[in-house]
């Protein structure tokens, strides 16, 4: 059952050819196999997920409806808080931070029948390039030919590819879902900004607006046929969270073929040629299942990424004399290096920021209006491994190639990523971007490329 679809196995629970229960327990029994040797669960929920499970089969046994994800089991990053269980963002300082009650993404799946079994690791506080956390150590990439997972997600992101959940919850402020998707070869989803309600708080903090803005939660998962699923639970309100708006799940259908603009490379500042090949592969799935597609660079990429940095260092900057002690020298060095390269600004250059990605989002709202979807490269490097803590060069090198993801969470579009094959025994993939709450769009077309290209996972 661990090999399971998520929306198969709703579809058997629904109709009692197979019990929550029994998804639990082989999943419960999958962890306990592979978990060892991956470290994605940090905290197993073997009690309360097998009550929930007891709970929901009593429930549909009696004629209730159990939901459209019935029974599915799913995982939750370490910094998204399920109810009774500590959210300890990877650090001592949290070990003990018991949630009172779930963040809306873990209370929506919840209700719409799915079990949460385990919190997924990540690094720090978030802040790092690898998923690697004081609490917990390093979480290991299933597939066996790279060590890294992928992002502060990849927690999630090999939980999912391995078999230990059929979904992941986690969240992306610059490709962090969309990550583990290309080096775990599974999908995933980033909303739009305002799709899914979130919460978002440290400490008992409330974020300052860059982060407000830029994170999201998102779904991981091993088809796009079940990110649609969680995407269709997840959409929604909650009174928790002001941003979160009551937007359809579908815009009007196309009256013609959807244009695509394709860019390789985001830019001009480079691409790994298998990444290319990955791209222009994918491009010609498109193009024969219908779609228009051209080359065409998207717009502002350098503004963006300036004006991204300013916010995020401006806002940690005040912030980091507090958090730093909460970190190692290793945790600590991915901020610092970002620090080095973007040092805070004056208040009033802040402000400008605010105008200028008012102005930039405006012009990709308007360059979206022609183009509905951009294919892109999730990284324009393909995955792999760096031996110990990357240099300064490296560092760059690396923001660099994520650049596609980190200018699409600065305007708040939605992004699907999805597996395109396996190069060198490394999973590739793309990424499908769309109009702001046209998640549609998105994963109609990363389902048109899945459809020709096939998944990858489970694997191991």
């Amino acid at each position: 059952m661990w090999k399971m679809r998520a929306t198969e196995v709703a579809s058997a629970v629904r109709s009692g050819r197979i019990s929550a229960a029994e998804v639990v327990e082989a999943h419960l029994e999958r962890i306990a196999a592979v978990n060892p040797a991956v470290n994605a669960v940090t905290a197993l929920l073997a009690g309360s997920a097998r009550s929930a499970a007891a709970d929901l089969d009593r429930r549909r046994a009696a004629g209730e409806e159990p939901g459209p994800l019935a029974g599915v089991a799913f995982t939750v990053k370490e910094n998204i808080d399920i109810a009774g269980v500590p959210t300890t963002h990877g650090v001592p300082r949290f070990r003990d931070n018991v949630a009172d009650a779930d963040a809306p993404p873990v209370a929506r799946l919840r209700a719409a029948g799915a079990i949460p079994i385990g919190h997924t690791n990540m690094p720090d506080l978030t802040i790092g390039g690898s998923t690697r956390s004081q609490l917990f150590g390093e979480t290991v990439n299933p597939w066996g030919t790279i060590r890294d997972p992928g992002a502060t997600s990849g927690g999630d992101g090999a939980a999912v590819a391995a078999g230990m959940a059929a979904i992941g919850l986690g969240n992306d402020s610059g490709g962090s879902v969309r990550g583990p998707a290309l080096c775990c070869g599974v999908t995933a989803l980033n909303p739009s900004y305002g799709r899914f309600p979130m919460e978002h708080r440290v400490g008992g903090r409330d974020p300052a607006l860059a982060s407000q803005l830029f994170p999201k939660d998102g779904p991981i998962a091993r088809s796009v046929g079940d990110l649609r699923a969680a995407f269709e639970v997840l959409a929604g309100t909650d009174s928790r969270d002001p941003r979160a708006v009551p937007a359809p799940l579908d815009g009007p259908a196309p009256t013609g073929p959807v244009r695509v603009a394709v860019t390789a490379d985001p830019g001009g500042l480079g691409v790994d040629p298998r990444v290319r090949a990955e791209i222009e592969r994918a491009a010609g799935v498109l193009s024969d299942a219908g779609y228009a597609v051209e080359e065409r660079d998207v717009p502002a990429l350098p503004e963006a990424l300036h004006c991204y940095g300013k916010l995020i260092t401006t806002e940690f900057g005040l912030s980091w004399p507090r958090i730093r002690p909460l970190l190692t020298d290793d945790s600590a060095r991915h901020m610092e290096l970002s620090l080095r390269r973007q040092p805070p600004v004056s208040l009033p250059d802040y402000v400008r920021a605010t105008a200028d990605r008012h102005r930039i989002t405006s012009d990709w709202l308007r360059f979206l209006a022609h183009y509905p979807l951009v294919l892109g490269p999730v990284s324009t490097e393909p995955p792999g491994d760096v031996d110990g803590q990357p240099d300064e060069e490296q560092f760059l090198r690396f923001a660099l190639a994520a650049r596609l993801c980190t200018v699409t969470s600065f305007v708040g579009v939605p992004a699907v990523a999805v597996p395109t094959g396996v190069s060198g025994g490394v999973p590739m993939g793309v990424q499908v971007i769309g109009r702001p709450f046209r998640e549609d769009l998105c994963l109609t077309a990363a389902g048109a490329i899945e459809a020709a290209l096939g998944t990858l996972t489970p694997v191991g």
